[in-house]
């Protein structure tokens, strides 16, 4: 049987939101000389939309924002700013991993590399742009088990972003495998509405930013996925039969896809 492991990636890969894109977005606003900066807890809500872009121009219709900048007119230069703004802050962004300052998350790299072992393919489904992802992918896992992954989509690859499931139902149609036998690993709400609304099983680590999110209709929840000698796998929350020890391994994965997955 045909199975596929997908990962989401901000969060899940690898430490990037507190390490990556929030001191990214602060640094292009000061180097731009946009009077604005991002605390901790203003990110951790605007994380509650998917898309770095999406963030940015929902600042149009912030109250505060709009005190300290005005920003144009028309839709069209709208468009355009954001897109510089988001341009300057990818490329601060991938410095920044380039640098070693977005740290792997624990057992991401030692479960997908038993995973290809055992068969599965590997892919990612992200809203974060494309040039990003692949970054994290191959500073975070190295190119030995990056340039085995079947599949990476990012970005504006499919119209609606998460919490729809169309990233996860595009990457199932592109890896010819059914969502059924397909396992998501996610941080955040959004991401697992997304996953599970595609019909697949989904596991959370939760980071710091979305512990306190619901994830009632995750199969799993987890704090990392642990590793030897390192943060050990403790369980937060589970819907499933499977029993993980300190280090979420390859037969967890395949006895939860085992199970009959929820419509």
């Amino acid at each position: 049987m045909k199975k596929a492991l997908i990962f989401d990636c901000d969060g899940v890969l690898g430490e990037t939101e507190r390490h990556g894109h929030l001191p990214a977005f602060n640094q292009m606003w000061a180097e731009l000389g946009v009077p604005w900066q991002w605390s901790p807890e203003d990110y951790a809500r605007k994380r509650q939309i998917a898309g770095g872009k999406e963030r940015m121009a929902s600042l149009f219709h912030d109250a505060d924002f709009l005190r300290v900048f005005t920003p144009p007119r028309s839709q069209e230069e709208r468009n355009a700013l954001i897109s510089r703004w988001h341009e300057r802050k990818t490329s601060i962004y991938k410095r920044r991993i380039r640098l070693g300052q977005i740290p792997a998350r624990p057992g991401v790299k030692r479960l997908a590399t038993e995973a290809l072992a055992r068969g599965w393919a590997l892919a990612v489904a992200s809203t974060s742009a494309h040039e990003s992802v692949e970054a994290v992918l191959w500073f975070t896992l190295g190119p030995e088990v990056a340039a085995q992954f079947s599949l990476v989509l990012a970005g504006d690859v499919v119209r609606s972003k998460k919490p729809a499931p169309d990233i996860y139902l595009l990457a199932a149609e592109r890896l010819g495998i059914a969502p059924a036998d397909s396992v998501a690993i996610e941080d955040s709400q959004q991401g697992v509405a997304a996953a599970v609304g595609a019909g697949m099983k989904c596991i959370v680590t939760v980071t710091d930013d979305t512990r306190g999110e619901d994830f009632s209709r995750a199969d799993l929840v987890l704090t990392t996925l642990g590793e030897p000698g390192a943060e050990r796998c403790a369980v937060l929350a589970n819907d499933s039969s499977v029993r993980p020890g300190v280090l979420f391994s390859v037969d967890d994965l395949e006895s939860l896809l085992g199970q009959t997955v929820a419509g």
